[in-house]
């Protein structure tokens, strides 16, 4: 699967049921949620006296509320019972609440609506812990950064054809409620048929007692995702883009409609433009990150999601003020084909397809971490954690909405703005607190500018557990392109000198490096290093050395020195040899003269990382370990 597109998982029964299961379930609720919406502002039905924008940003935190109370449930049901019986029984569920749906859009009964809304909340909470969890089980790790992908893609496609079909049935004259009841519980019952084709997913903890307090039980799951502080760190930045997309959206109905002088049709327009750039950028991950979890693309969408956000709000502002007589008359408001043939309008679709493309980059690889990292034993529980978050930063986004609006009179404008300085000042913090984040992103930009990189035998590297890698020292980078290709944390043995790199020191710093000095140079400095090498890896980790001790001046390998057989006689930790090619005579390699940062090959050249197969502690040798790299590292430097 590595070498092969990600689509190919849609030819696989393993995953093909799941996925169209999920994408009609994720149809069928904005099917129903924009037709309910659509039909709320443009019908003038009202609830409670309450007004029209008051209501779309209420009607988002109904939908929430159950992600709030049940996901705690969800969970230990995603880990208790085998997963298709789950799924199964949700979908049965959905068929019952979109008939009750129908009786809500063919008298025009708000109040039922609003209660079908909160029951295909508890629908989509039940449904989020298996939609997660399933997705390890079934697909290959080389196979997960493109699943989670097709995944995300496929249920931003199923909101764009839900969200373009809800807004066109319901205004279908005569008769639209009627077809929106027809269509939704045809829907629902499609998806449970093909929920019969879905391969059985063991439960990962078939001894698990329910709890049935949700308190005590979101305080535990919650309790679960913060013990591991990647996964939550990327729990958080998840929460925060729900956040993020939720006081958008929201907005979208109104911008059409008080902003933008455009009619329901317009409104589906926005809702589309969105749900398209998320999926374009949730199948980018796979393409950018080499099939691998790449979280270096997380801040790469974050400054998409403010920069473009920050361009939305001027491009809005740049607007003209409708005249009265449309702000006042719906029928006067233009259609998606009138609005599209304005060029004023298309730098504010630009900025909305760019924002949400920045969207998808963000949330797929911290998805995808988060099932990697958590233990399979409380996986599903791990994600029911991350929905109850997500689930309070929603509602906390509506509120916030909904309190500006009420206080401060803010607009759509307004709010836009809002929402793009707030994503700045969240991810500098997220940043700043978890630099892993950010140093993924500079190691993948110079990477991906540097060299086309390509790997073969990574699966010698085992998951867990200790091991050393050792590899040729060739350039000032090594560290970065073994990291660029390897799925696991690593913390690298180098030379105190490079360390102490102008530049690269701050991120070898922040990859938790440990520098080495010799013995003859600074002895206490090495036992240091020796220290925090047996720490490492009696903790489970993995370590990274260039036994050589020092980069090469030729091309040629220097012999590699005996240290590398202290530290396995101390931990008994096996030992992976790597063989870095390609990189001698690069911008980042020592010269003739013996500098480096001379010399510039230009971009995207080809370098070659193959690692060889696992050296039990028992058969470790410097010279074998040297001659096993060079034979591997062949003529080619």
């Amino acid at each position: 699967m590595s070498s092969e597109s990600q689509f190919g998982l849609l030819k696989t029964r393993r995953f093909a049921p799941f996925f169209w299961t999920q994408f009609l379930g994720a149809m069928n609720d904005n099917v129903f949620k924009n037709g309910m919406i659509i039909f709320m502002t443009f019908g003038g039905l009202t609830l409670a006296g309450m007004k029209t924008d008051l209501l779309v940003n209420a009607a988002g935190a109904v939908f929430i509320l159950p992600f709030v109370l049940f996901s705690a449930f969800a969970g230990q049901l995603a880990d208790r019972y085998e997963k298709t019986r789950v799924i199964r029984g949700v979908k049965i569920m959905e068929i019952a609440v979109m008939a009750l749906a129908a009786i809500g859009f063919v008298t025009a009964n708000l109040a039922i609506l609003f209660v079908c809304l909160f029951l295909m909340g508890l629908h989509s909470t039940l449904f989020g812990p298996v939609k997660y969890g399933i997705l390890p089980q079934a697909l290959k790790p080389a196979e997960l950064i493109g699943g989670n992908g097709l995944v995300e893609s496929g249920t931003f496609v199923a909101i764009l054809l839900g969200t373009i079909a809800g807004g066109i049935i319901v205004a279908l004259q005569p008769g639209g409620p009627t077809y929106m009841a027809a269509a939704t519980i045809a829907l629902a019952l499609i998806g449970y048929v093909i929920s019969r084709k879905v391969p059985e997913a063991p439960p990962t903890d078939p001894t698990l007692k329910l709890n049935f307090n949700p308190f005590t039980e979101t305080a535990a799951n919650i309790k679960l995702g913060m013990s591991n502080i990647v996964v939550w760190r990327s729990m958080l930045g998840i929460s925060w883009l729900w956040f993020y997309g939720a006081m958008l959206l929201n907005q979208f109905a109104p911008l059409a409609k008080d902003v933008l002088g455009g009619n329901a049709q317009v409104a589906t327009l926005l809702l589309a433009v969105f749900a398209i750039g998320v999926a374009v950028g949730s199948l980018l991950c796979e393409r950018l990150s080499g099939h691998k979890v790449e979280i270096g693309l997380v801040p790469l969408g974050s400054i998409g999601m403010t920069v473009f956000a920050l361009d939305l709000y001027f491009a809005l502002k740049a607007m003209p003020p409708l005249p009265a007589t449309i702000t006042s008359d719906i029928a006067t408001h233009v259609g998606a084909m009138a609005f599209v043939k304005d060029s004023a309008h298309w730098r504010i679709l630009f900025d909305l397809f760019m924002l949400s493309v920045s969207g998808g980059l963000f949330s797929v690889p911290l998805y995808a971490l988060i099932q990697e990292r958590a233990e399979p034993t409380h996986r599903s529980r791990i994600i029911a954690a991350n929905n109850i978050v997500n689930a309070i930063f929603m509602v906390v986004s509506a509120l916030l909405a909904i309190a500006l609006i009420k206080l401060f009179n803010f607009g759509v404008k307004e709010l836009i703005l809002t929402i793009a300085i707030l994503n700045g000042i969240v991810a500098l913090y997220i940043y700043i607190l978890t630099p892993e984040f950010l140093l993924r992103f500079v190691c993948w930009i110079i990477m991906s500018l540097s060299y086309r990189l390509s790997a073969k035998g990574l699966e010698n590297i085992p998951d867990k557990g200790p091991v050393i890698i050792v590899a040729n020292h060739v350039s000032y980078v090594d560290a970065l392109v073994i990291s660029a290709k390897v799925r696991r944390p690593l913390q690298f043995v180098m030379d105190h000198n490079i360390f102490g790199t102008p530049g690269l020191g701050w991120i070898f710093r922040q990859m938790k490096a440990i520098p080495i000095a010799g013995v003859k140079e600074d002895p206490a400095k090495m036992e240091e290093a020796f220290a925090r090498m047996r720490k490492a890896l009696l903790e489970g980790d993995a370590i990274a050395v260039f036994p050589e001790g020092k980069l090469t001046a030729t091309g040629e390998m220097n012999p590699f020195r005996p240290g590398i057989e202290r530290i396995v006689s101390e931990t008994g930790a096996p030992v992976v040899p790597i063989a870095l090619r390609g990189l001698w005579g690069s911008f980042f390699s020592r010269a003739k003269d013996g500098k480096a940062f001379r010399k510039f090959r230009g971009f995207f050249n080809k370098v070659e990382v193959e690692v060889g197969a696992l050296v039990p502690a028992s058969a470790v040798s410097a010279k074998a370990l040297e001659e096993k790299v060079l034979g591997m590292r062949g003529d080619w430097k």
